[in-house]
C-alpha cells in the first residue's frame, strides 16, 4: 500500500477502505508518512469529501491512536456533553452537577480555551487550588465517591487528531465537514462515555456561522456516534450573542453558581436545563417531561449546587468562593462601555466580544499564554434592549490599562445600536438525532 495511491484515489473522489484509512492515520502518527503527503491527502478530502463509512472509520482510527479511557469501573450509563465552542459558554459547570445530582455519573474530560472561546479547565482553575490533573485511578475514585469529576484531557488522548489538526491549521484544510466531525468525535469516543450530547453552536461566535452548516455538522457527528455504538443527539444552539451575561473565567464560575441558585440569566438557564434533560434521557432516567422535572428539582432543592461544592472539594478547590462568590479575586481596573446613542441594541457580535475579553487578559492567543482569571466582561444589556445615550452596556475588567483600552475599542466595535427592535432569537433551533431533525424544540 502506498500513500501516493491513496491520495490519487481520494483526489478522484473514490471511497477509501477501512484498511487504507488505517494506513494513513497510523503512518502519519508514527511519522512514516511525511507532512507534505498528509497535506495533499487532507486537501483531497476537503475537495472531494468523505461518505459516512469513511468518516466513521477515520474517527475510530484517530480515537484508537492513543490512550482510551475505560469507564467500566463506574456503575451506570455514562453520558458526555460536548460544545463546539462559544463565548460565555459555561454550560459544563452547570449541567454536570445537575446531572450528577440526579444520579447519573459524570466523568468528563474538558479542554482549555484558545483564541476567542473559553475553556472549561481554565474556568475551573480560577477556583483557588482546584485540580484538573489526575491519574486514571484517582479520576475514577472521585467519580465513584462523589458522582462527578471534570478533569483536563489526557496528553495522549487521540494523538492522531492533535497532529492532523495542527497540519490542517496551516494548510487551509480546517473547514472540511468530515475532518471537523471526526476530530471532535474521536476525542469524545476515546473519553469512554456510553452516550454523547452535542451542543452545536451556530452564529457569529461559532465555528459554523449558518444554521444549515451547523445542522450538517451535527448530522455527521450523530451518524458517527451511532455507527460506533454510542447513542448520540445534538442540539443546535445560538451563538450569535454571548451566552449569559458573564464572560471570562472567574466571572463565568460566578454566573454558574447564580444559575444553580435559581437566579441565572434566562438564556443560559434555559439552555442548561435542555442539555441536562437530554443527558438524563440518554441515561434512561425517563421521558422528556420526567427528565425536565428532575432537572428543575435538582436546582430548586439545592442538590445541584451542593454537588458542585462536593466536586470542588474533591478536586482540591476552595469551596468558600462557591459559597460566597464575592471572595473571587477582583480585577484592579473596571471600564464602563456606554451607549453612544439612543436606540435598541440590534447586534452583539459574539466573536468580537470574545476577542475583546481575550484582549483584556481572559483568554490566550498562544498555547502557553498566561490567563488573568479576574479579567472579563459583564454585560448589563443584551440584544433587543432599548438604551439611552450614556447607559452602561457592559463593564470590562482587567489589570492592565492598555489592555483595557484596546478591549474597550473591540467591544464597542462589536455592538450595534439602531432604531428598530430586532426580532427575538431562538436559543435552540433544532434537535438532531438518529431519527432525523426536529426544528425549534
Amino acid at each position: 500500500m502506498r500513500m501516493i495511491d491513496i491520495i490519487a484515489k481520494k483526489r478522484r473522489g473514490e471511497a477509501l477502505t477501512k484498511e487504507e484509512i488505517a494506513f494513513v492515520v497510523t503512518g502519519f502518527t508514527s511519522k512514516e508518512i511525511p507532512d507534505y503527503q498528509m497535506s495533499a491527502f487532507l486537501m483531497a478530502v476537503c475537495f472531494m469529501g468523505m461518505n459516512k463509512e469513511e468518516t466513521a472509520n477515520l474517527t475510530m482510527e484517530m480515537a484508537n491512536s492513543g490512550d482510551k479511557v475505560d469507564l467500566s469501573a463506574i456503575e451506570g450509563i455514562k453520558v458526555d456533553k460536548h460544545s463546539t465552542g462559544g463565548v460565555g459558554d459555561k454550560t459544563t459547570l452547570i449541567i454536570s452537577p445537575i446531572v450528577a445530582a440526579c444520579g447519573v455519573p459524570v466523568a468528563k474530560m474538558s479542554g482549555r480555551g484558545l483564541g476567542h472561546t473559553g475553556g472549561t479547565v481554565d474556568k475551573l482553575e480560577s477556583i483557588p487550588n482546584f485540580r484538573t490533573a489526575f491519574s486514571k485511578e484517582e479520576f475514577l475514585n472521585i467519580v465513584n465517591t462523589t458522582g462527578i469529576c471534570v478533569a483536563g484531557q489526557s496528553g495522549n488522548l487521540a494523538p492522531a487528531d492533535k497532529k492532523i489538526y495542527a497540519l490542517r491549521d496551516v494548510t487551509g484544510t480546517v473547514e472540511s465537514l468530515p475532518l471537523i466531525a471526526s476530530s471532535i468525535m474521536s476525542k469524545k469516543i476515546a473519553a469512554g462515555s456510553d452516550a454523547i450530547v452535542l451542543d452545536v453552536k451556530t452564529g457569529s461566535g461559532a465555528f459554523m456561522k449558518t444554521l444549515e452548516a451547523s445542522i450538517e455538522l451535527a448530522q455527521a457527528m450523530v451518524d458517527i456516534g451511532e455507527s460506533v455504538g454510542r447513542k448520540t443527539v445534538a442540539l443546535i444552539t445560538d451563538m450569535d450573542v454571548p451566552l449569559g451575561t458573564h464572560i471570562g473565567n472567574s466571572h463565568e464560575v460566578i454566573e454558574s453558581v447564580a444559575v444553580l441558585n435559581g437566579n441565572g440569566s434566562p438564556d443560559l438557564t434555559a439552555l442548561c436545563k435542555s442539555l441536562a434533560k437530554e443527558m438524563l434521557m440518554l441515561a434512561g432516567k425517563g421521558d422528556d417531561s420526567e427528565c425536565i422535572a428532575l432537572v428543575e428539582e435538582a436546582i430548586s432543592s439545592g442538590k445541584a449546587l451542593a454537588k458542585l461544592k462536593e466536586m470542588v472539594a474533591a478536586q482540591g478547590g476552595d469551596i468558600s468562593v462557591i459559597e460566597d462568590t464575592s471572595k473571587f479575586e477582583k480585577a484592579s481596573i473596571v471600564i464602563e462601555a456606554k451607549a453612544d446613542r439612543d436606540g435598541y441594541i440590534t447586534s452583539m457580535n459574539a466573536e468580537g466580544i470574545g476577542i475583546a475579553a481575550s484582549m483584556l487578559g481572559a483568554g490566550r492567543e498562544k498555547e502557553d499564554s498566561i490567563i488573568d482569571f479576574s479579567a472579563g466582561i459583564i454585560l448589563e444589556k443584551k440584544n433587543g434592549v432599548y438604551v439611552n445615550k450614556g447607559d452602561v452596556i457592559a463593564r470590562l475588567y482587567t489589570n492592565n490599562r492598555i489592555k483595557g483600552e484596546n478591549g474597550l475599542k473591540k467591544f464597542t466595535a462589536s455592538v450595534e445600536i439602531g432604531d428598530e427592535k430586532p426580532s427575538v432569537r431562538h436559543m435552540i433551533y433544532a434537535k438532531v438525532a438518529a431519527e432525523g431533525v426536529v426544528f425549534e424544540v
